[in-house]
């Protein structure tokens, strides 16, 4: 039998000279440049540093950021960046690294918020620089959703218990900045908690809360928005809201007397509910129940709206559902606009599941560490590799798909090209390979980034 196709011998040697793997990288080290994350980073940890030390804790901790939004999943990986100084600086070894973070853990709330510091002025600059393509430009609401997930673990680790899933591990609490369909989302707040935490804790909802909004600068407050499932509907939760005054949509049981309601709602006040385009959606409605409920005891102007739809095929009826429906409720405060609208600002709450999804696939799936304390500095790790991947394709890619991109196929395409290191004129230059599909958008990118002045 004839093969239909013919490839040469592949002679392999490990002698090649100039060539650079991770080169896509340099536009995650442009991005700390830009918006000042480096130098912020190495002045809340310059306390940190032992005498007569080589290495700097904030170009460590940046190190590992960039590491995380590379792909690693443990400091060892670390590596990659060590084994190109070209592109990255100095790295440290591995038990150097592994010193600092034990460091960091030890001293507990003091370095987490010099980390966390450092994260919101370089937000501040990153928004100031991206205009027009910023979260809240032109007075727009800046949505924060928060919501708890579950991370496993394979041993026994500080404050690893069984969840309500029936697995082992944490159940974190996030808070993620949503960007709009036009783009991805930064994370906020990233708080470790046992695998046993309830979803419902308001405590826990409100530590995440006052996390996410120190993030954001004190001038916008009022543009933003919180968004959480029924787990954020408590007493405690909404009265922490609307105490500072911001906007929510927040989702909400359906309890007897809601259910009794909806019996109650005569045919006509059921209005089509939209898709995600704004069109009208076959088979779901929205209605609002706030005049025919008892809401003593909740925020003053709170309104209650359901959603009715008719069950995908296939889809497992609950005991809530009614007369063949699926009914949801959430709660609001916005006294404006058209039920749909309203609902269909809810239910793009939904993209937080993407924005976990990918902080998953940047270090939160697995905690490494042992420690509590060093497990919660792992998920500041996570937080500064998000918000530099989101950073950069929102600087560099702004009017570009890229700017959607989750993190596997940025790291297929950008990220992970190799090139060529040419030196000459006291210059270094970076020769990407031309028949590579996204060469021209990674040149573009890092010239659109250098071109923007460091603070």
């Amino acid at each position: 039998m004839k093969t239909t196709g013919r490839h040469a011998k592949l002679a392999v040697s490990s002698d090649g000279a100039g060539i650079v793997g991770q080169a896509g990288g340099v536009l995650l080290t442009q991005t700390l440049r830009a918006t000042g994350l480096d130098q912020a980073l190495s002045a809340g940890l310059e306390r940190w540093r032992k005498p007569r030390a080589t290495h700097d804790p904030g170009k460590v901790v940046a190190d590992l950021a960039v590491m995380l939004a590379l792909g690693g999943d443990c400091l060892s990986d670390i590596a990659v960046l060590r084994a190109e100084p070209e592109l990255f600086g100095p790295v440290p070894s591995d038990p150097t690294v592994s010193r600092l973070v034990t460091s960091l853990a030890q001293a507990g709330p003091q370095a987490l918020r010099a980390i966390r510091k450092a994260r919101s002025s370089a937000r501040a600059r990153a928004w100031e620089l991206a205009a027009e393509h910023a979260p809240g430009t032109g007075g727009g609401l800046i949505p924060v959703d928060l919501d708890a997930t579950i991370v496993l673990a394979h041993s026994e680790k500080e404050h690893a218990a069984p969840t309500w899933k029936r697995t082992f591990g944490f159940h974190p609490m996030t808070a993620f900045i949503d960007h709009g369909p036009g783009g991805t989302g930064e994370a906020a707040a990233l708080v470790l908690r046992p695998g046993n935490a309830g979803s419902n804790t308001a405590a826990d909802h409100i530590t995440a809360g006052r996390l996410a909004l120190n993030q954001i600068p004190t001038r916008l407050h009022k543009q933003v928005i919180i968004r959480t499932d029924a787990g954020g509907g408590t007493h405690e939760f909404l009265g922490w809201v609307t105490a500072r005054r911001l906007k929510y949509s927040i989702g909400f049981n359906l309890t007897d007397d809601i259910c009794a309601a909806i019996l109650a709602l005569p045919e006509h006040v059921w209005q089509a509910a939209y898709d995600a385009d704004r069109q009208a959606r076959p088979g779901a409605w929205v209605a609002e129940l706030t005049g025919m409920l008892d809401l003593t005891g909740w925020p003053k102007g709170m309104r209650v709206i359901v959603r009715r739809e008719r069950p995908h095929p296939g889809a497992q009826l609950r005991f809530t559902d009614i007369d063949g429906h699926r009914f949801t409720c959430f709660v609001t405060g916005t006294r404006h606009g058209q039920l749909a609208d309203l609902e269909l600002r809810h239910r793009r709450r939904a993209r937080c599941e993407d924005r976990i999804r990918c902080a998953k696939d940047t270090g939160l799936r697995n905690l490494p560490l042992h420690s509590a304390a060093a497990n919660q500095v792992w998920l500041e790790l996570v937080a500064l590799a998000a918000d530099l991947t989101a950073w950069t394709q929102m600087l560099a890619f702004a009017d570009h798909p890229a700017r959607r991109w989750e993190p596997k196929r940025l790291r297929l395409r950008v990220f992970s090209t190799a090139a060529r290191l040419a030196r000459g004129g006291r210059r270094l230059r970076l020769r990407l390979a031309r028949h590579w599909p996204w060469s021209g958008l990674i040149a573009s990118a890092i010239g659109r980034l250098q071109m923007l002045p460091a603070p």
